[in-house]
């Protein structure tokens, strides 16, 4: 008889475990196992791709430097670990349900009756499993594996902003660098204006040339100065989003001088890389785990089909004197047990299930397209990256091809060969081709950075489990 309090408790631990949750199988990625191939796309070789860190693509230390004050300080990070805290502790407090509750009381009474029947005290003392579920069906267990699974889910969406955060921050930084440029180009393209209204005034004080020459020269001195302003406005608001991406002041030293400090500091990702490598992503691991709580979820629903059953058991000593509570003849047990089952509920727990299994399709189907969209965003940063460069090449000969334009234009009509209006027009072409080249050369830094944002760079598949 001594054993049977032992044996009421370790009987339930032995029944408890069976699961109605259905296995979880993943499809195979629905996007083909190679990135596409082409003109527009650079030959990749089958080589397996090494996960990526951000130090290894961005060599400037300053750029580093920034990344990892932001990471220590963004307050988008800072709530998504928040989150993954919770959803942690989520998961310990459904574990703990699996689990006997022990709890224990004390009570002491006397009474004072009076004459009709004297005075009288009892003492008692009491511990034991005061509230536990067989969990025979698995409702217990598969809610706690869904838990954990979305915390696993949480975890792999921080790691989504921990990504963004990174390539947000690059490309801000990369930015700031082309507008430090375009300022420089406007400011240029001022001071030459400024001269050419210098000279066209004085011609046309001298008879020689029509006012129409110097209201055209003013025109272009009035955009190159507008495009400083507008230039102005840019840096401070790169300025802006970087300090809050940091989420603090930044060092000035930091910045970027020019586009030109950028592109080296950005280096494009090793080639190599088959689709699986998309399965890496956080996003597509935060889809898988998803849809594996949906599946526990499945089994949760199904085992409320079935009675509960609870089981409460006590042992304890009960005297009417404190001295002698503890005497072999006070101590006392008891054990029970109850169950308890819906007989009519008008399809409401079978509906309960039929409501899981949708949304373990909807999970299914938001883990395929989010493996489909990683693919489209990988092999589009793939097509600029195969082409990039001879646009980059493209537009340095434009460039060099309108600045002699412009230096022979100039010749011609201080000449006396040709208009004004044609020495103007070819200094506006070379406005806009320094413009475009700074654009191009900036938009080969972004496929860079979009490349590494797409692949999952900087993340780990791995984790340790809550």
């Amino acid at each position: 008889m001594k054993r049977a309090p032992f044996l009421m408790i370790a009987a339930p631990l032995m029944l408890a475990g069976c699961s109605l949750a259905p296995k979880t199988a993943l499809p195979p990625p629905p996007v083909p196992q190679g990135w596409p191939v082409g003109d527009a796309y650079l030959i990749e070789s089958e080589a397996a791709l090494p996960i990526l860190s951000y130090k290894q693509l961005f060599t400037d230390a300053r750029l580093q430097s920034l990344v990892e004050q932001a990471l220590a300080n963004n307050r988008d990070l800072r709530t998504a670990y928040a989150n993954l805290a919770a959803a942690r502790a989520q998961v310990r407090v459904s574990r703990a349900a699996q689990f006997p509750a022990i709890g224990v009381s004390a009570s002491g009474d006397y009474a004072d009756r009076g004459g009709t029947g004297g005075a009288g005290s009892s003492f008692a003392l009491q511990g034991g499993v005061t509230a536990f579920e067989l969990d025979l069906f698995g409702r217990l267990a598969n809610a706690n594996a869904a838990d954990r699974d979305r915390a696993l889910a949480t975890e792999a969406a921080s790691r989504t902003v921990r990504l963004s955060l990174i390539a947000d921050l690059a490309n801000a930084w990369a930015a700031y660098g082309a507008d430090r440029d375009l300022l420089a180009i406007a400011q240029e393209t001022a001071t030459n204006a400024r001269e050419n209204v210098r000279l066209t005034k004085a011609r046309l004080d001298g008879g020689v040339a029509p006012r129409t020459d110097l209201r055209q020269a003013e025109q272009i001195l009035a955009t190159a100065e507008d495009a400083i302003a507008q230039q102005q406005t840019a840096i401070a608001q790169d300025e802006n989003l970087i300090r809050l991406l940091v989420g603090g002041d930044v060092d000035p030293a930091l910045f970027p001088a020019s586009l030109a400090e950028v592109t080296p500091a950005v280096a494009a990702p090793p080639a190599g890389m088959r689709s699986e490598i998309l399965l890496r992503r956080p996003d597509v691991i935060q889809a898988e785990y998803l849809l594996r709580a949906a599946n526990a979820d499945i089994g949760v629903a199904r085992a409320r089909l079935f009675p509960t059953i609870s089981l409460t058991g006590l042992l304890g000593f009960a005297s009417d004197a404190l001295s002698s509570l503890f005497d072999k003849g006070s101590f006392a047990w008891s054990a029970g047990g109850d169950a308890s089952a819906s007989i009519f509920d008008f399809g409401g727990r079978r509906a309960g299930v039929a409501v899981s299994e949708a949304q373990r399709d909807a999970a299914l189907a938001s883990y395929e397209g989010a493996i489909q969209t990683a693919f489209r965003e990988v092999a589009d940063a793939l097509a600029v990256q195969g082409t990039i460069a001879e646009r980059v090449r493209a537009a340095a000969a434009n460039t060099e091809a309108a600045a002699d334009t412009a230096r022979l234009s100039d010749a011609r009509y201080k000449g006396g060969v040709d208009s004004f209006l044609a020495s103007l027009d070819a200094q506006r072409s070379l406005y806009a081709a320094r413009r475009s080249e700074i654009a191009t050369g900036l938009l080969l830094v972004q496929t860079r950075i979009a490349l590494f944002r797409a692949l999952g760079g900087d993340s780990s598949a791995g984790s340790a489990a809550p």
